[in-house]
């Protein structure tokens, strides 16, 4: 008799609600995530990917320069939103990059099309999370960049600064045989691939001698997120 009593009641006050216009708590809004998301890719002077004499042979006569480039895809920095900003970097040591200890110099360039505050949070965001791999950045300058990516195959240049195109290995060698992965990427990535250079080159000259490369198992890419 009580459980019936009871239901009545609950059935009279709903309906009593609806009758009345009585709406259910609102949802709070999702906050937006301020994770720092985006593309990169990442060519050196040297194999990442190899059989350990040829690594061997390189670690003490090259190995000294890579390019970079960063697409951001999402995300905010010191309250600046860095969802697509382009940008590319070079660097270069007097020893193997492969070297954790050795110094490094470093060029960016920041896409002319970022405004002024864009082009500032990435140099201090860089700065901030990527300094201990990247290096010391020693000039920042604006132009054009542009960073194309489909399919894993990457197409990435500033004219007259540097340039690279990046394909996937086949079969993902590099997974199927980890032993043979040297290096560590110069941005932390999330499931890191190794790719094969088609080309690549550093043509600006002001940070050391202008170099280039082609068809060698060089390159890094992936995905970064802070």
């Amino acid at each position: 008799m009580k459980s019936t009593i009871l239901l009545s009641g609950l059935a009279i006050a709903l309906a009593t609600a609806v009758c009345s216009g009585a709406s259910a708590p609102a949802k709070s809004a999702a906050k937006p995530s301020d994770k720092i998301v985006g593309d990169y890719v990442e060519v050196r002077t040297a194999s990442v990917f190899a059989g350990a004499c040829h690594y061997n042979g390189e670690v003490v006569t090259t190995g000294r320069d890579a390019i970079m480039a960063w697409n951001f895809t999402s995300g905010t920095w010191q309250g600046v939103d860095l969802a697509g900003v382009r940008a590319m970097a070079a660097v270069t040591s007097d020893e193997s990059l492969g070297n954790e200890h050795a110094a490094r110099k470093v060029e960016l360039i920041v896409d002319s099309g970022a405004t002024d505050a864009q082009a500032n949070a990435v140099a201090s965001f860089l700065r901030e999370k990527a300094a201990d791999r990247l290096g010391t950045i020693v000039t920042t300058r604006r132009a054009p960049v542009t960073f194309e990516q489909k399919d894993h195959t990457y197409t990435v240049k500033s004219d007259g600064f540097a340039s690279m195109s990046v394909t996937p290995m086949p079969d993902a060698a590099c997974c199927k045989q980890p032993n043979l992965v040297w290096y560590t990427p110069l941005t932390p990535l999330d499931h890191r691939k190794v790719g094969f250079t088609q080309n690549a080159a550093y043509t600006a000259g002001t940070l050391g001698d202008p170099w280039q490369r082609a068809g060698e198992n060089s390159a890094f890419y992936g995905e970064f997120a802070f």
